[in-house]
């Protein structure tokens, strides 16, 4: 089959890179589409795929419906030029070229409708195939999304998909032992971020005084840095996150996917945002499996208590490795349900999914 990718974030490439990899050793044909946002591409060329760019994304709520007609029809005509089969992704444009096309989609999606309306009304509805974590059953007004037992950070930080390169620690000026804290910061300029906030200066600033005494402090940013925290601007490639995440103490920040990264490699993580309690998917890593916390930005006193117990908790790792098996214990290798989703997509309606013994091929 020939199969396009469409990535409108840095975090979709990690999400799809071992599927890309994986179909492509099959025999089948994988084509990337891009948006103009750098740190994607940068991770693009880091992995060895080729690529066609989009313009980039406007912040203005007109300016996203002019280029996303844009990103439609230039779409159409890559699926038309290379005879795509089927176009995957959390993509907006993939869907609408299904639409007038023989290209069938297959949405990937882990957030809930309600904090996504214009996906819930516009994208969602029209895939053909909607596939999602299993934490969202019974937040979904689409009635025959697939679901799976997993997240999609378990596509690449399952431990098959994934082992930490401790040399990372010498990029970033630390030794193994080095106690160390990650933080990340969010733009929110999405459709869906509006009237979202996070953590204001102020509130950084005083999560990096209560830290500072414990350890060195890394900030990762969406876009540009504020000046005063310039200091602690992590300067390492962003392939190296992963690998740099896994050595941590603690991550905290405003942003939902290294929140989930975090947890599932077992770290300690925090988040505060007005998503807080409204994402599924976090909220089960929080109340099932007790590996993140969620708090909203009015009640960052609670965070700051939170972050206050966790540096005094003793055997701290060891306790969040046990979590993390934990939940290892009930999820899946997600690439490998997605690659055989993909392979099985015309199908995959005649095979039971409810099936507990069905799920045991992907642990």
């Amino acid at each position: 089959m020939n199969i396009l990718i469409d990535i409108g974030h840095p975090a979709h490439v990690h999400y799809y890179r071992n599927l890309a990899n994986e179909l492509v050793q099959r025999g089948h044909e994988v084509i990337w589409t891009v948006k103009e946002i750098h740190v994607a591409k940068k991770l693009l060329d880091h992995y060895g795929f080729a690529y066609t760019v989009f313009p980039k994304k406007s912040d203005k709520i007109f300016g996203k419906a002019w280029r996303q007609l844009q990103y439609n029809i230039k779409l159409y005509r890559i699926c038309r030029k290379e005879k795509i089969n089927l176009a995957i992704g959390t993509s907006v444009s993939a869907v609408h070229v299904s639409l007038i096309s023989t290209v069938k989609s297959i949405v990937f999606d882990d957030d809930d409708d309600a904090v996504q309306p214009f996906i819930t009304k516009y994208v969602n509805p029209f895939a053909d195939a909607l596939v999602s974590p299993e934490a969202l059953k019974g937040k979904r007004k689409r009635k025959d999304t697939i679901y799976y037992p997993g997240y999609h950070e378990l596509a690449y930080l399952h431990p098959k998909r994934f082992s930490p390169d401790p040399a990372v620690l010498k990029d970033a000026g630390l030794t193994p032992g080095d106690t160390f804290f990650i933080m990340r910061f969010n733009a929110f300029k999405a459709h869906h971020d509006v009237g979202i906030n996070g953590l204001s200066i102020k509130q950084k600033l005083e999560l990096i005084k209560l830290l500072k005494p414990h350890g060195k402090i890394f900030i990762t940013t969406e876009r540009d840095i504020e000046p005063e925290l310039k200091e602690f601007q992590l300067k390492i490639n962003p392939e190296k996150i992963h690998s740099l995440m896994a050595f941590t103490t603690l991550f905290l920040g405003d942003s939902q996917t290294m929140t989930s990264e975090a947890a599932v490699l077992g770290i300690p993580s925090l988040r505060c945002n007005s998503f807080a309690g409204r994402i599924s998917y976090l909220e089960e890593e929080e109340h099932t499996y007790g590996l993140t916390f969620g708090f909203k930005p009015e009640d960052f006193l609670k965070m700051l208590a939170k972050l206050k117990e966790l540096l005094s908790m003793p055997d701290l790792q060891v306790e969040f490795q046990k979590r993390r098996q934990n939940m290892l214990n009930d999820k899946i290798d997600v690439t490998a349900f997605w690659l055989w989703f993909i392979e099985n997509y015309y199908e995959y309606r005649s095979i039971n999914l409810d099936n507990h013994d069905f799920w045991a091929q992907f642990k």
